[in-house]
């Protein structure tokens, strides 16, 4: 099997630790650390619930990254939503072959040590589809 399911839902924030506490203290959520992901200029913490998806939530490091540009075109609100792969490269190929725009050639490092790529919203009805593999574990 490829794809596992929907491993996170990812929200664009202007300010990470005013809606990470707002979600804890609304929800019961429980916070992760704050990650600094400087390949995709963004700071990130993940909000886990007892069952469901994880919530990413997500803020730029500055004006240069691609969730400083959502936020200013957009506002804050739902960003992408991961799907968990088992193979990135292999997940990568078959999509290739259906036409399905990549917004990179490889993968990129993404949260905890993941392997990550974008599905461009062009090709999925608006949505940015975030394929994550989880790191290796020995």
């Amino acid at each position: 099997m490829i794809y596992r399911g929907v491993q996170h839902i990812g929200v664009a924030v202007r300010n990470l630790e005013a809606s990470l506490a707002a979600w804890e203290t609304l929800f019961g959520a429980r916070a992760g650390p704050i990650e600094v992901n400087f390949e995709r200029g963004v700071r990130l913490a993940v909000l886990s619930f007892e069952e469901g998806p994880e919530v990413e939530l997500v803020t730029p490091l500055d004006g240069n990254s691609t969730v400083a540009r959502f936020l200013e075109r957009r506002g804050e609100g739902l960003h992408h939503l991961a799907l968990e792969v088992d193979d990135i490269e292999a997940a990568m190929a078959e999509l290739r072959r259906n036409d399905v725009e990549l917004v990179s050639e490889t993968p990129q490092s993404g949260m905890g040590g993941s392997r990550v790529v974008f599905v461009h919203p062009r090709s999925l009805n608006g949505v940015l589809l975030e394929l994550r593999q989880a790191p290796k574990r020995d």
